[in-house]
């Protein structure tokens, strides 16, 4: 893996607020507000509707926040890690790594209800636990593997969890039935995943999708690898360009095969969803290192700076219960100004910690 110049990317903070913000409340705002002022319209509805999750098969945009961010994790991996084997040696970049992992992996039970309801409703897999075991994998295996050993083991992944969903029977169901409960995804789920599941007997961050997710981290790693060489920068986003342009042809290729679905982590998914991070990516890279203009994405750096923090507080109620508390309850059609006032709090908390040095990372 190419050795990263010093010099930090902005865009690649700003990408990472700018898509926490989206989980933390920006969107919901949006569309609040969308739904609140804009007549109702085939054009309103279209835009409302990419800001919710498609039931099973498809993509909206809701659906590409969670893979942007671990699309995000992987690309920072590949100017973090190189810098701290550069300065402690290969036996303490593996040892932070799997600690980080742990740490990530225990506080996403933690954010899931934890020990609260007993040890048979721990959820003992979920999003940040994805995000800690995905970006640490994709970590360890670039301390040996350059960009075309990434890439092939990145392929071997998808291709091999395609492979276990389409011939490897499920009872009651057969071979290559890629619906809600008929797949191997979830019949794995269902027999070896303890405790709680967020789909009643599976989970869309089960086991087996795991195995895929590590490619999306993998993708994003290849990427910041990219960002990170000795090129001018017109090069480096046209590379970006054309990999998402590519990723995304190949994604919706697959997708009668194999169809994108968020849930499955399906290997179409994976391709079609770092596209677009590649091309959101080059874009920020564009325009806020490249072109300099800073000063519109200052809130996402903001965010950006303390991604975990935000998102912990967020889901354990804290900017909620303040928000309720200030604005109090609200008829129906004053109820984005609720919303909106959540997610402001979500702003100033973050410009707070970040004016004054405060970065609490794992």
């Amino acid at each position: 893996m190419a050795t990263p110049s010093s010099q930090r990317l902005v865009s690649l903070d700003a990408l990472r607020g700018f898509d926490m913000c989206c989980i933390l409340g920006l969107t919901a705002t949006v569309d609040a507000i969308l739904r609140r002022f804009l007549p109702a319209s085939r054009v309103t509805a279209t835009l409302a509707e990419q800001f919710t999750h498609v039931p099973w098969a498809g993509l909206h945009f809701e659906d590409l926040i969670f893979p942007l961010f671990l699309f995000i994790s992987g690309a920072a991996m590949a100017f973090s890690v190189p810098k701290r084997l550069a300065r402690e040696g290969r036996a303490a970049v593996i040892r932070h790594l799997l600690l980080r992992a742990a740490m990530i992996f225990a506080l996403g039970v933690i954010y899931s209800g934890g020990l609260s309801r007993g040890w048979d409703q721990v959820r003992w897999l979920g999003v940040i636990q994805r995000i800690g075991i995905a970006s640490a994998a994709a970590g360890l295996l670039s301390l040996w593997l350059g960009t075309r050993g990434l890439l092939v083991v990145t392929a071997a992944l998808l291709v091999s969890y395609w492979a276990l969903l389409a011939f490897v029977p499920v009872p009651g169901f057969g071979a290559g039935d890629f619906a809600e409960g008929h797949n191997l995804a979830n019949y794995v789920d269902s027999l070896w995943l303890p405790g709680r599941k967020y789909d009643g007997d599976h989970d869309p961050e089960g086991i087996l999708s795991t195995l895929p997710a590590i490619g999306t981290a993998l993708l994003g790693l290849v990427a910041g690898s990219w960002l990170s060489r000795d090129l001018e920068p017109r090069r480096k986003v046209a590379g970006l360009l054309a990999a998402g342009i590519v990723l995304l042809v190949a994604g919706w290729a697959w997708h009668p095969f194999f169809p994108v679905v968020k849930k499955l982590w399906s290997s179409s998914f994976v391709l079609v969803t770092a596209g677009w991070s590649a091309v959101l990516l080059a874009a920020f890279y564009w325009i806020v290192d490249v072109r300099g203009f800073r000063r519109w994405c200052e809130p996402f750096v903001w965010v950006g700076a303390n991604p975990i923090t935000l998102y912990l507080a967020a889901g354990m109620g804290a900017f909620r219960t303040v928000s309720q508390r200030l604005v109090g309850p609200l008829p129906p059609d004053w109820a984005w100004v609720g919303t909106a006032t959540t997610f402001a709090l979500v702003l100033v908390t973050a410009r707070w910690l970040s004016r004054r040095g405060i970065f609490l990372r794992v």
